[in-house]
C-alpha cells in the first residue's frame, strides 16, 4: 500500500498546528540543540571545538528569537 507521503518526508507539521505549540516545541528544539553542542565541546579540541562552540551560539541566538516570539505571541493573546 503506498504511503500517503512522500518518501523523503520523515517529519511532518500538522497544518493547523497552534501558533503556540509551534513555538514551545521550536523553543525546546533549539535547547535542546544547544544543550547537545556545549556538551559535545567538551569532548573536542582546537579548531573542532571551535566549530562546535560557533554553532552552540547561533543555536543560543535561535533560542533568544523563539523566546522573544513566544513572548509578544504571549501578549497577544
Amino acid at each position: 500500500m503506498p504511503s500517503p507521503h512522500p518518501a523523503h518526508t520523515l517529519f511532518t507539521v500538522i497544518p493547523d498546528a497552534p501558533t503556540e505549540t509551534l513555538l514551545i516545541n521550536s523553543y525546546e528544539t533549539v535547547c535542546s540543540v544547544s544543550t547537545l553542542l556545549l556538551d559535545l565541546s567538551d569532548d573536542l579540541t582546537g579548531k573542532h571545538r571551535d566549530i562546535a562552540l560557533a554553532i552552540y551560539q547561533l543555536s543560543e541566538l535561535s533560542v533568544l528569537l523563539v523566546g522573544k516570539a513566544m513572548d509578544q505571541h504571549t501578549l497577544r493573546c
